[in-house]
Protein backbone atom coordinates (compact mmCIF):
# COMPACT_ATOMS: atom_id res chain seq x y z
CA UNK A 1 0.00 0.00 0.00
CA UNK A 2 1.07 3.45 -1.13
CA UNK A 3 1.02 6.04 0.68
CA UNK A 4 -0.55 9.34 0.16
CA UNK A 5 1.40 12.40 -0.11
CA UNK A 6 0.59 15.42 3.11
CA UNK A 7 -1.75 16.47 4.04
CA UNK A 8 -3.13 13.21 3.79
CA UNK A 9 -0.56 11.28 5.24
CA UNK A 10 -0.50 12.56 8.51
CA UNK A 11 -0.01 9.99 11.16
CA UNK A 12 -2.01 12.38 13.69
CA UNK A 13 -5.06 13.92 13.93
CA UNK A 14 -4.99 17.83 13.36
CA UNK A 15 -6.27 19.19 16.49
CA UNK A 16 -6.68 22.61 14.77
CA UNK A 17 -7.35 23.87 11.38
CA UNK A 18 -4.64 23.93 9.09
CA UNK A 19 -3.90 24.97 5.62
CA UNK A 20 -1.92 22.51 2.98
CA UNK A 21 -0.91 21.90 -0.23
CA UNK A 22 -3.45 18.89 -1.41
CA UNK A 23 -2.28 16.73 -4.58
CA UNK A 24 -4.92 15.71 -7.36
CA UNK A 25 -5.61 11.95 -6.34
CA UNK A 26 -7.10 9.04 -8.54
CA UNK A 27 -10.44 7.83 -7.10
CA UNK A 28 -13.06 5.44 -7.70
CA UNK A 29 -16.46 6.40 -6.43
CA UNK A 30 -20.35 6.16 -6.77
CA UNK A 31 -21.41 9.58 -7.37
CA UNK A 32 -24.92 10.47 -6.77
CA UNK A 33 -26.88 13.64 -7.64
CA UNK A 34 -29.83 14.39 -5.46
CA UNK A 35 -29.10 11.28 -2.96
CA UNK A 36 -31.74 11.91 -0.11
CA UNK A 37 -29.60 11.98 3.09
CA UNK A 38 -32.03 9.79 5.32
CA UNK A 39 -30.62 6.97 2.73
CA UNK A 40 -26.97 7.28 3.70
CA UNK A 41 -26.26 4.37 5.32
CA UNK A 42 -27.37 2.34 2.20
CA UNK A 43 -25.46 4.23 -0.08
CA UNK A 44 -22.36 4.26 2.66
CA UNK A 45 -22.95 0.33 3.18
CA UNK A 46 -23.21 -0.80 -0.74
CA UNK A 47 -20.53 1.01 -1.82
CA UNK A 48 -17.64 0.34 1.25
CA UNK A 49 -18.52 -3.15 1.63
CA UNK A 50 -17.54 -4.00 -1.71
CA UNK A 51 -15.57 -1.46 -3.70
CA UNK A 52 -12.14 -2.52 -2.29
CA UNK A 53 -12.76 -6.22 -3.65
CA UNK A 54 -13.92 -4.97 -6.87
CA UNK A 55 -10.40 -2.34 -7.04
CA UNK A 56 -8.65 -5.70 -6.41
CA UNK A 57 -10.68 -7.54 -9.47
CA UNK A 58 -9.12 -5.26 -11.85
CA UNK A 59 -5.59 -4.89 -10.11
CA UNK A 60 -6.32 -1.64 -8.53
CA UNK A 61 -5.61 -0.89 -4.51
CA UNK A 62 -6.98 2.17 -2.23
CA UNK A 63 -4.54 3.88 -1.11
CA UNK A 64 -5.94 5.80 1.93
CA UNK A 65 -9.50 5.87 3.93
CA UNK A 66 -13.04 5.33 2.69
CA UNK A 67 -14.18 9.06 1.82
CA UNK A 68 -17.03 11.35 1.10
CA UNK A 69 -17.04 14.19 -0.88
CA UNK A 70 -19.81 16.87 -1.25
CA UNK A 71 -20.15 19.52 -4.23
CA UNK A 72 -23.17 21.44 -2.33
CA UNK A 73 -23.82 21.61 0.90
CA UNK A 74 -25.86 18.68 1.90
CA UNK A 75 -29.65 19.49 2.99
CA UNK A 76 -32.48 16.86 2.25
CA UNK A 77 -30.42 15.48 -0.32
CA UNK A 78 -27.01 15.55 -1.09
CA UNK A 79 -24.83 15.40 -4.31
CA UNK A 80 -21.74 13.40 -3.61
CA UNK A 81 -18.85 10.96 -4.50
CA UNK A 82 -18.20 8.34 -1.85
CA UNK A 83 -14.86 6.01 -2.62
CA UNK A 84 -10.97 5.30 -2.47
CA UNK A 85 -8.37 7.48 -3.16
CA UNK A 86 -5.84 4.85 -5.80
CA UNK A 87 -2.32 4.57 -6.94
CA UNK A 88 -3.60 5.09 -10.27
CA UNK A 89 -6.93 6.00 -11.95
CA UNK A 90 -9.53 3.88 -12.79
CA UNK A 91 -10.69 4.01 -16.51
CA UNK A 92 -13.42 1.47 -16.75
CA UNK A 93 -16.74 0.96 -14.81
CA UNK A 94 -17.38 -1.53 -12.70
CA UNK A 95 -21.02 -2.63 -10.87
CA UNK A 96 -21.22 -3.83 -7.43
CA UNK A 97 -22.75 -5.94 -6.02
CA UNK A 98 -25.08 -3.59 -4.44
CA UNK A 99 -25.96 -2.39 -7.69
CA UNK A 100 -24.54 0.91 -7.36
CA UNK A 101 -22.15 2.21 -10.29
CA UNK A 102 -18.11 2.61 -10.03
CA UNK A 103 -16.60 5.04 -11.77
CA UNK A 104 -13.02 7.18 -11.90
CA UNK A 105 -13.01 10.48 -10.13
CA UNK A 106 -10.61 12.62 -8.16
CA UNK A 107 -9.97 14.48 -4.81
CA UNK A 108 -8.65 17.99 -6.29
CA UNK A 109 -5.56 19.55 -6.41
CA UNK A 110 -5.03 23.24 -4.66
CA UNK A 111 -5.01 24.66 -1.26
CA UNK A 112 -6.90 22.92 1.57
CA UNK A 113 -8.37 23.57 5.02
CA UNK A 114 -8.21 20.16 7.04
CA UNK A 115 -9.19 19.16 10.97
CA UNK A 116 -9.66 16.12 12.85
CA UNK A 117 -12.32 14.94 14.66
CA UNK A 118 -12.24 12.58 17.05
CA UNK A 119 -15.29 10.84 18.38
CA UNK A 120 -18.55 9.16 16.79
CA UNK A 121 -20.49 10.06 13.44
CA UNK A 122 -23.12 11.94 15.47
CA UNK A 123 -20.51 14.82 16.70
CA UNK A 124 -19.34 15.48 12.73
CA UNK A 125 -21.97 18.23 12.21
CA UNK A 126 -20.60 20.47 14.65
CA UNK A 127 -17.26 19.89 14.17
CA UNK A 128 -18.13 20.89 10.73
CA UNK A 129 -19.57 23.84 12.17
CA UNK A 130 -16.20 24.80 14.07
CA UNK A 131 -14.29 23.99 11.25
CA UNK A 132 -16.31 26.28 8.48
CA UNK A 133 -15.99 29.31 11.57
CA UNK A 134 -12.24 28.72 12.22
CA UNK A 135 -11.86 29.06 8.42
CA UNK A 136 -14.02 32.21 8.17
CA UNK A 137 -11.92 33.75 10.85
CA UNK A 138 -8.89 33.11 9.42
CA UNK A 139 -9.93 34.94 6.10
CA UNK A 140 -9.71 32.25 3.82
CA UNK A 141 -12.55 31.59 1.45
CA UNK A 142 -14.25 27.87 1.49
CA UNK A 143 -15.41 26.67 -1.88
CA UNK A 144 -16.71 23.54 -2.63
CA UNK A 145 -16.27 20.49 -2.93
CA UNK A 146 -15.28 19.43 0.27
CA UNK A 147 -15.05 16.01 1.98
CA UNK A 148 -14.11 13.78 4.76
CA UNK A 149 -11.54 11.03 5.25
CA UNK A 150 -12.59 8.40 7.55
CA UNK A 151 -9.97 7.34 8.72
CA UNK A 152 -10.45 5.05 11.76
CA UNK A 153 -12.55 2.18 9.84
CA UNK A 154 -15.76 1.76 11.51
CA UNK A 155 -16.63 -1.94 12.73
CA UNK A 156 -18.57 -3.20 15.34
CA UNK A 157 -15.46 -3.63 17.99
CA UNK A 158 -14.63 0.24 16.99
CA UNK A 159 -15.24 2.51 20.27
CA UNK A 160 -17.20 5.34 18.44
CA UNK A 161 -15.56 7.84 21.38
CA UNK A 162 -11.92 6.73 18.88
CA UNK A 163 -12.98 7.19 15.51
CA UNK A 164 -11.04 9.85 13.70
CA UNK A 165 -12.75 11.46 10.80
CA UNK A 166 -10.20 13.88 8.69
CA UNK A 167 -12.27 17.13 7.54
CA UNK A 168 -11.31 19.12 4.33
CA UNK A 169 -11.89 21.72 2.08
CA UNK A 170 -11.02 23.35 -1.06
CA UNK A 171 -10.09 27.11 -0.54
CA UNK A 172 -9.99 30.15 -2.66
CA UNK A 173 -6.61 30.40 -4.76
CA UNK A 174 -4.36 32.46 -3.26
CA UNK A 175 -2.28 35.62 -5.74
CA UNK A 176 1.58 34.73 -5.86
Amino acid sequence: MSSMPSPYDAAEPATDCRVAQAPEVPTAVVAQRSFPMHEMPSLMDGTFSYLAAALEGVGLSPIGPAFALHHRAPVSTADLEVGFPLDRPLTEPLTLPSGFEVTGSVLPAGRVAWTSHIGGYGGLAEKWGAFTEGIGESEEQMIYPFWEFYVTQPSPQVNPATLRTDLFSLLEPREA
